[in-house]
């Protein structure tokens, strides 16, 4: 079957209607560890949020059972300033906790939309 613009398949979309942008390669993040937070069926845990870290945000996902900082064989740890492909769900309770980092919204997958409302993430993006 020859492909055609209606059969290929279309590039992943962030929050502002615009092509996914790559959140980090250092670390690198995403669900499918290609530096995007692109999401697919099996990404149950929709990793599509491009998050800045800061030690407010990182405290809180350990309190959470999420520790991020620590190193694990294949996970550098994460420290404050990097950049990491969130859980929308983990980042929308991290709002409700007054600790939400910073979000790059032109990474930040559209998924997150079903989860969090653009106003709040455009609240929160990075300058």
């Amino acid at each position: 079957m020859i492909a055609t613009r209606d059969t290929m398949p279309k590039p992943p979309r962030n929050v502002l209607g615009g092509e996914l942008q790559s959140c980090s390669t250092r670390p690198l993040t995403g669900f499918y560890r290609d530096g995007c937070c692109s999401t697919g069926p099996e990404d149950v845990g929709m990793h599509v949020v491009c998050a800045v870290m800061t030690p407010e945000f990182l405290a809180f996902t350990r309190s959470m059972g999420n520790d991020l900082q620590t190193p694990r064989p294949g996970f550098p740890g994460l420290k404050p300033g990097d950049r990491w492909c969130l859980c929308a769900a983990r980042w929308a309770e991290a709002h409700a906790a007054s600790c939400a980092p910073k979000v790059d919204l032109e990474a930040t997958h559209e998924a997150a939309l079903r989860v969090i409302p653009l106003a709040t993430l455009q609240e929160h993006a990075v300058d």
